[in-house]
């Protein structure tokens, strides 16, 4: 029976074999975050509207888009949030396992622009210690910032 798949799938080439592909396995959404440091340490905080009230502050987040680089995602995603400029740095986390999800993070530095939020998807945006984190921000996050890694 082997032999037969084998075969078949030598005789399919191409379109057809990536559309097999394709409807076989699962779809994933990218999503990709920045831990945004200042140059005294602070970490950039926003307040989210669309998440849950009790955990909205997080980190800078949103998907990327085909055929971006995830670290241009940052860069894209920190400038419609806030219309701060940043350089995407090392990443930090690569992870799957949420849904259909993958999780991409990477450390991001300040370069320029002005604090402007997003009043559609952002309520407020602080700096942050790391020392001085606010109430209801998300676990993960907070695992991103201090570098701590999951129980």
């Amino acid at each position: 029976m082997k032999r037969i798949i084998a075969r078949l799938w030598r005789i399919i080439r191409g379109p057809l074999q990536w559309r097999l592909l394709w409807l076989a396995h699962s779809k994933y959404m990218i999503g990709v975050t920045g831990v945004v440091r200042d140059d005294q340490g602070h970490v950039l905080l926003l307040r989210h509207r669309m998440w849950p009230p009790e955990r909205q502050w997080g980190l800078p987040t949103g998907y990327a888009v085909a055929g971006e680089e995830f670290s241009e995602t940052v860069v894209r995603e920190v400038r419609e949030e806030t219309g701060l400029e940043v350089k995407a740095g090392r990443l930090v986390r690569l992870q799957s396992g949420y849904r259909l999800r993958v999780e991409v993070a990477y450390e991001a530095y300040i370069v320029g622009g002005d604090m402007k939020i997003d009043s559609f998807e952002i309520l407020e945006a602080k700096w942050f210690s790391v020392d001085s984190l606010p109430e209801g921000l998300q676990e993960s996050h907070r695992q991103l910032i201090t570098g701590s890694t999951p129980a």
